[in-house]
């Protein structure tokens, strides 16, 4: 029998639908080939891109030139603008302001077929060492309330390019799936003085029907209310609000269990599709403040990873609803990505 599933911290409804449930190999998406005889983010494709914005290179390398591992770049064809004022006005019932905020591409390697998943150790390291900077920079401009990093991998996704990138976007306004997130943490502490997050992680180490993989520091599990098949969440076991101010060893581990994550969803489902979204502190620095901006986000927000293979598709009841239906139960989904050999 079908079960509707509640996720404490989204606050939505997701129909399991046990009937449904299939195996793998049932949710192969053919992804079309795409040749694309030039990237402008291959290596020697510098002078393509507007000017870097950082870059982690070889100490003998010049800026925009050869010579680098990560390279960040504002986004050419950039969905907000990043010089301005944001011009708040009313139309009606209606708010409005300009489109002011930022856009970059971090360029995960200068090797345009070599994938995060498949990538060294240690050039995970550099790109996700480039997230934090790239994060630290940006939450320090006023105008900024929320800075999201998310990759696009494959067309179904939404990548244009082939070549491995993330980008970041820079918000004027924290984004409604976010706040929903801070709100539910809020409650959540106000109530019990723990972090939500916090629970959840907890009981789902304590039960292990859900989880995916852990180690000492970070835990991946396949959410009990997921939205999609094979949905991860992927989080820090220490409570942690803050992308930001990771450390260096935090870093190394979070680059470890992302690697394995998506190498468990390559090998499980043979190379899906994906989004992943980075779901951290919103900047506190902005101008100007409502009184009490988030004041507990310390203790009560915990930032973490979604990871979700584009196997199905959101259609009518979807979108009329807000709820979802997935025919893969999430612990049938966990175990899959337990087993799967690396």
């Amino acid at each position: 029998m079908s079960e509707l599933r509640h996720d404490p911290i989204q606050k939505r409804w997701v129909i399991v639908s046990t009937e449904r449930a299939r195996r793998p190999s049932d949710f192969h998406i053919l992804e079309p080939e795409v040749h694309i005889p030039f990237s402008p983010f291959a290596e020697g494709n510098e002078d393509k891109t507007p000017p870097e914005v950082f870059a982690i290179r070889s100490p003998e390398s010049s800026p925009n030139a050869p010579g680098w591992f990560v390279r960040v770049v504002p986004n050419k064809f950039a969905a907000l603008n990043a010089e301005g004022d944001l011009g708040r006005t009313g139309v009606g019932v209606y708010d409005q302001m300009n489109g002011i905020g930022v856009h970059e591409v971090i360029i995960e390697t200068p090797q345009a077929d070599l994938h995060l998943p498949d990538m060294p150790q240690d050039q995970v390291e550099r790109v996700v060492s480039a997230y934090r900077r790239r994060l630290q920079d940006l939450m320090q401009n006023g105008r900024l309330r929320y800075i999201l990093i998310f990759k696009n991998q494959g067309t179904a996704a939404g990548a244009a390019l082939s070549h491995p990138h993330t980008q970041i976007i820079g918000l004027p306004v924290t984004p409604k799936t976010v706040r929903q997130e801070l709100i539910s943490a809020q409650e959540h502490y106000l109530r019990k003085e723990r972090c939500l997050f916090c629970d959840v992680i907890q009981q789902e180490l304590a039960a292990q029907q859900r989880v995916v993989m852990e180690d000492e520091d970070f835990v991946a599990l396949v959410p009990f209310a997921s939205r999609f098949p094979f949905e991860i969440f992927l989080a820090p076991k220490r409570h942690a609000h803050d992308f930001s101010r990771v450390s260096d060893a935090d870093l190394g581990a979070f680059a470890r269990a992302l690697k394995d994550a998506l190498l468990r969803l390559k090998h499980t489902l043979d190379d899906p599709p994906y989004n992943f979204v980075l779901h951290t502190s919103p900047a506190t620095e902005t101008v100007p403040r409502r009184p009490g901006y988030w004041q507990t986000l310390e203790f009560d927000f915990h930032w973490h990873l979604e990871i979700i293979p584009r196997l199905t598709r959101m259609a009518g009841f979807e979108w009329g609803t807000g709820f979802y239906i997935n025919p893969m139960p999430p612990e049938d989904a966990a175990r899959y990505l337990r087993e799967a050999c690396l």
